[in-house]
């Protein structure tokens, strides 16, 4: 499955690009900022997609600025469009990514490859004293 025709891809907060901790922000999921970052460089349009609202949603939003990520849009389906209450909660997305998925959470390193046929680049494991001794 490899999409090389941009994308629009809604990504959860809580328990996909961070740990589960609401009210609080849990630590980044493994390989979260990395993949999401790549998506961006490669043209894809992401949307923060949450059950959040209020001062949580902007202390999400801010941790992922703080990570490197501005979303296209968050919580509608582009950044003019704003939710009310006559309105649908439903966005429109390409593609959603998020832990309550049929099957659960894959992880970020098989959400990356299934959309890009790309293994993720690990980066190196720092050499400890000890490594210099095997």
């Amino acid at each position: 499955m490899n999409f090389s025709h941009r994308l629009i891809i809604a990504v959860d907060f809580d328990g996909t690009i961070v740990e589960d901790a609401y009210p609080k922000i849990g630590k980044p999921m493994i390989f979260a900022f990395e993949t999401l970052k790549k998506l961006q460089e490669k043209g894809h349009m992401l949307i923060l997609w949450t059950y959040r609202h209020g001062d949580r949603l902007d202390e999400a939003v801010k941790f992922c600025e703080e990570n490197g990520i501005i979303f296209y849009a968050v919580n509608d389906s582009y950044p003019e469009e704003h939710f009310n209450n006559n309105s649908s909660r439903k966005i429109h997305a390409d593609l959603f990514i998020d832990d309550r998925n049929v099957g659960g959470f894959p992880g970020w390193g098989e959400i990356y490859q299934l959309l890009t046929n790309e293994t993720p680049q690990i980066p190196q494991k720092k050499k400890s004293f000890l490594d210099f001794f095997k």
